[in-house]
């Protein structure tokens, strides 16, 4: 896979694919990646709290055996040397998945390495650490009673968004090329927008889970990144068939040479706002710029209304009653440590009755259907990913007018309920100089639609750069 723009000459700078390629010609080695990666995580983590858990030894460690294997010409995998991590919510064999709880009820052993795991070891992949989420990743912002607050590079005054917050504050300052997220209600790309990243959530079931989410079918895992065609080559990685997953969907077709650069054929819907949602004039400014690129690039695209009601009770129904398993397996010690908005939520789900369920259920068929239908015209839905700018740390919402995350996430969380890849790519940014993303939502399966799409539109729209470097640049060897 190949990047669009020429290799960096900082190891700051480089992508996962870029860095393949100087492995390839010997021009630097894990090593030194791998240390510029954990000197900048050393240096930015105390002000901004991506991590939760970084191992230098052992990334170091496997490191060495990696330079020692390119030395040979003799790489063991497709992503030998390249520096990884894991959220923490995902299983890590040897280090601690506490979910962000002071709960004690995601105590070890930690013995197994959850299918996403698995697969990035077997591939090579260096995991440097694991990021942080707020507690069993219930909303939007990452802050945690166990962790702390997490900050965006941008301004860190500001969230990076959740619940894959860490994770975005990673890719936004490449502390490692690849990071896996989860997305149960806009996990992924609610960070992404607010981070100036790629973030990819694949159809339910093409990436496996286990153990299962509480938010079983609402939630999906996917890759994290700088770049599309970073998050192409993780997906190549962690989208394999593992027998735990109960949920499996089918094989996934992979991406193995560059996707199209044209969008000549496609057909896209833009939905401003879906019919239902309050968006900022600068952020609905920056979004219909960047839909002008599809046009540029060749893709037929109208303005459309996706022609479904809001259906955030429906949503609210899973995640509360989601919350509400989490709740049901712990003692009240343990429950007076929880946040206090997961606590309020999970006692809400713990009142859900069989009909409301039910009923849910019925709605999320019919939303499921409508978009199967909407699919038979348009390729991609196209819509604003975020309604809002970055806001204050310490807050679940940007403001009082807003009742809870899920109200200030609108764009997201339907495309759970209906289980549909989803990404969010940086478009621009808005008049505070903050990052803007744009969403693009393809039927179920067609998850290498969404990904070439992407990869053209970023050709076009660039990348974003954070106001300042954090770091002197290391230089790369000629």
């Amino acid at each position: 896979m190949k990047s669009h723009s020429p290799v960096p000459t900082s190891l700051d700078e480089l992508t996962a694919c870029e860095c393949l390629e100087l492995y390839r010609r010997r021009q630097v080695s894990p090593v030194e990646v791998v240390d510029n990666c954990l000197s900048r995580i050393d240096a930015n983590n105390p002000t901004l709290n991506a991590f939760c858990v970084v191992d230098h030894q052992e990334a170091m460690s496997v490191a060495r055996a990696s330079e020692g294997r390119w030395m040979k010409g003799e790489p063991a995998g497709v992503l030998d040397g390249i520096p990884a991590t894991i959220k923490d919510l995902t299983l890590t064999r040897g280090w601690p998945t506490r979910r962000g709880s002071l709960s004690g009820s995601a105590d070890g052993p930690w013995t197994d390495d959850a299918p996403v795991t698995a697969r990035i070891r077997e591939a090579s992949g260096i995991i440097l650490g694991k990021t942080t989420t707020p507690e069993f990743g219930w909303k939007g912002v990452t802050d945690s009673p166990l962790y702390g607050i997490s900050r965006n590079p941008w301004n860190p005054d500001l969230t990076p968004g959740g619940s894959s917050g860490g994770a975005g504050v990673a890719a936004a300052l490449n502390l490692g090329f690849l990071h896996q997220g989860s997305d149960g209600g806009g996990s992924i790309r609610i960070p992404a927008s607010f981070t100036g990243t790629f973030g990819f959530k694949p159809t339910f079931g093409i990436v496996p889970q286990w153990p299962a989410s509480a938010m079983t079918t609402l939630s999906h895992l996917g890759p994290m990144t700088r770049t599309v065609a970073d998050a192409i080559l993780m997906m190549n990685v962690i989208a394999r068939k593992d027998a735990r997953d109960g949920y499996a969907g089918p094989a996934y077709p992979g991406l193995q040479v560059d996707p199209l650069k044209t969008l000549k054929g496609l057909r896209g819907g833009y939905s401003r706002d879906l019919g239902y949602v309050k968006v900022a004039h600068d952020i609905q400014r920056v979004t219909d710029k960047a839909v002008d690129q599809l046009r540029t690039l060749g893709a037929e695209v109208v303005e459309v209304n996706p022609g479904f009601a809001n259906p955030v009770e429906t949503f609210t129904t899973f995640w509360f009653a989601g919350a509400a398993r989490i709740l049901s397996r712990m003692d009240d010690r343990q429950r007076q440590l929880l946040d206090p908005g997961f606590l309020e939520g999970a006692e809400r789900g713990l009142t859900i009755r069989l009909a409301e369920f039910q009923e849910a259920e019925a709605v999320r068929f019919e939303l499921s259907a409508l978009m199967a239908k909407f699919h038979e015209d348009y390729d991609l839905l196209v819509t604003p990913t975020m309604p809002v700018a970055p806001f204050a740390v310490g807050r679940d919402r940007p403001d009082d007018s807003f009742k809870g995350w899920v109200d200030w996430t609108p764009f997201t969380y339907p495309f759970n309920l209906t289980q549909q890849p989803a990404a969010s790519l940086p478009s621009g940014l808005d008049d505070h100089g903050l990052p803007v993303g744009l969403q693009l939502i393809g039927a179920r399966y067609c998850d290498t639609t969404v990904l070439k799409a992407a990869y053209a539109i970023e050709g076009g729209l660039g990348h974003l750069s954070l106001p300042s470097n954090r770091f002197a640049a290391v230089e790369v060897s000629e």
